[in-house]
């Protein structure tokens, strides 16, 4: 567990990650699908250029510019989506092109605190072990902090 965030393994494809958030679920699904948001948060909370089509077929692209000057894109595509419940995306760094994984994120609300869940499922256990080594945990747990303190200037 880093901070509040639930790092498993459930299978040698998967990797699943659980939060709870201090808000409601509509506002902690709108915070996932609208670049006004996004840009609070996503990327860690670094500066952020998004680009969101935000419907099933729909694709979308993010820039991180971090720090160290470096720029981090990632795109895919909105293949599901369940307001305010569910969203199945592909995600692919761009550093590292063909690697294509698929994320299901579904959020629960029990009295007015939202959990989300991600689970991201990979081709091969190689590719899961290498997402899991690159500091994948880390930076997600950076960016939910991120939107948990975003979240809390908007309730």
């Amino acid at each position: 567990m880093i901070d509040d965030l639930t790092v498993t393994m459930p299978s040698d494809l998967e990797i699943k990650m659980v939060r709870v958030f201090d808000a409601p679920r509509a506002l902690v699904f709108e915070a996932h699908t609208k670049c006004e948001h996004l840009k609070h948060w996503w990327g860690r909370g670094n500066p952020l250029d998004c680009e969101v089509d935000f419907r099933p077929g729909g694709t979308y692209r993010f820039v991180e510019h971090a720090p160290d000057g470096e720029a981090y894109a990632f795109h895919g595509e909105y293949r599901e989506i369940q307001a305010p419940e569910r969203i199945v995306q592909t995600f692919e760094f761009e550093g590292m092109p063909g690697h294509v994984c698929v994320e299901t994120l579904e959020l629960t609300e029990e009295q007015g605190r939202t959990t989300v869940t991600s689970v991201t499922r990979f081709d091969t256990k190689e590719e899961r072990d290498g997402m899991a080594s690159s500091g994948m945990a880390d930076g997600a747990a950076e960016s939910y902090r991120a939107l948990a303190a975003y979240l809390a200037t908007l309730s």
